[in-house]
């Protein structure tokens, strides 16, 4: 893709999600296959979308296949739901769900202190019918404070990510602000300081924000950036976002942080999805 051999965003670090990329693959051999691919770093939504607590053997093999593939996990969700799905996250809905996340907390952050993984996304999860939002907020609240110190026990990051609100009408953080200010209430009740806005340009261009202004307004309390181009959610180059110029604003706005690629592959391979991207540019740094 024009612009990211020779911009400020070839100086970002790339990581591949493998739970929207390389799909078409069993999950123990997505690692293997992005290392493949010239990739030295993962991130993951929660792969075991029915288990908040899956068999110490689930965890292992995994662990073993990102080990043996040779690449680093830098980023890995909470329990969430089924996502991909009709859920956008557990732990602001009262009952089971929340539950659920609360059994995840330690189990996840284990599992990620395990593999040298400093960065732990907690998706704040949907509006439900017949309950007060300011009792899912007050929930989320003290689920994301127990995340946040079980994230701050391992020395990583809790992100809180916005999403989009045509794609995730029932989710309440569809903008920057909104999640940002999630992020100051957690650090506010925990004195952490280790809550951290996961900027998704994917998510926000879909949300009609002037990305630069995000940018410059947002990046001190950026902990993660995830890009899609926009629309269609494919590869950068496939859509019409300018993401070599935004990616350079970042890195000018002090952002040293991984970049995640959480795009879809459209009718190709995974693999054959990564032609925008100097081969140089993909090994971890």
């Amino acid at each position: 893709m024009p612009g990211f051999e020779s911009s400020a965003a070839a100086e970002q670090r790339f990581n591949v999600n493998l739970s929207i990329l390389f799909t078409e693959l069993p999950l123990l051999e997505r690692p293997a296959a992005a290392a493949a691919a010239g990739f030295g770093a993962v991130e993951l939504w929660w792969p075991w979308v029915d288990s908040p607590t899956p068999e110490r053997s689930e965890l292992d093999a995994l662990k073993s296949a990102i080990e043996d593939a040779g690449v680093r996990l830098t980023g890995l969700n909470f329990y969430a739901g089924q996502l991909p799905g009709p859920d956008r996250g557990a732990l602001s809905v009262p009952g089971a769900e929340s539950e659920r996340f609360r059994a995840n907390v330690e189990v996840a952050a284990e599992f990620a202190q395990s593999l040298g993984c400093t960065a732990l996304n907690a998706l704040y999860g949907n509006r439900v019918d017949g309950v007060d939002p300011a009792e899912q907020d007050a929930l989320a609240l003290e689920n994301l404070v127990l995340a946040a110190h079980a994230a701050d026990r391992i020395g990583a990051v809790l992100l809180i990510e916005t999403l989009n609100r045509p794609e995730s009408p029932r989710y309440p953080l569809v903008s920057a602000e909104a999640g940002v200010a999630v992020v100051d209430k957690v650090n506010e009740a925990t004195g952490l300081g280790n809550a951290r806005f996961l900027m998704d340009l994917y998510h926000l261009s879909m949300n009609g924000e002037d990305l630069p202004s995000v940018i410059e307004r947002y990046t001190a309390r950026t902990g993660h950036v995830q890009i899609a181009d926009n629309p269609g959610r494919g590869a950068p180059g496939t859509g019409s976002l300018p993401l070599p110029e935004l990616l350079g604003l970042l890195a000018k706005a002090g952002y040293d942080g991984w970049v995640g690629l959480e795009y879809k592959p459209g009718d190709r391979p995974s693999a054959e999805a990564f032609d925008w991207l100097p081969h140089e540019a993909r090994a971890a740094r």
